[in-house]
């Protein structure tokens, strides 16, 4: 039985990304996925590798008839897994978002950690970069296609 969770994964399938922080370039990839990801209060470590396992099985790559039927241990591809709280921005009453839906940044960091970790026993370690967990980051991507996926069960 598929575990109940609500951490969201915004993967876009991308022919190239990176991540900066102060001028420091801390991971870029080639084709594969740039993946946003937010952690929610509640979410629990099978959640993260519940959703790591759904994201390395997803197939938005092309077959040899242009179909979206590989998945990205199919083509070779590499990730880049950026934490992302604002996914869970609340923004029904007024103009200025609210996170409080957000988890904590203990919580949000462990299993950001462990999903990503999850991800590096599926596809090894050298396909899948990270940018810092609480950091300022810019990211750069070539969105494929364009092709943006949410996984989430909430």
């Amino acid at each position: 039985m598929m575990p109940f969770f609500t951490m969201k994964a915004i993967i876009q399938r991308a022919t190239r990304g990176s991540v900066t922080v102060e001028g420091e370039t801390l991971g870029s990839i080639g084709p594969g996925y740039v993946i946003l990801l937010g952690v929610r209060q509640g979410d629990t470590e099978e959640a993260a590798r519940a959703l790591a396992c759904k994201t390395v099985a997803l197939r938005i790559f092309a077959d040899e008839a242009g179909k979206m039927n590989r998945s990205i241990q199919a083509i070779k591809g590499e990730v880049l897994v950026i934490s992302q709280f604002t996914l869970y921005a609340d923004t029904r009453k007024g103009n200025r978002p609210s996170f409080i839906r957000a988890a904590a940044p203990a919580l949000a960091e462990q299993l950001y950690e462990l999903y990503v970790g999850a991800l590096r026993a599926e596809m090894g370690p050298a396909r899948v970069r990270t940018g810092r967990f609480g950091a300022m980051m810019q990211v750069e991507l070539v969105n494929d296609g364009p092709v943006t996926i949410e996984l989430t069960t909430d």
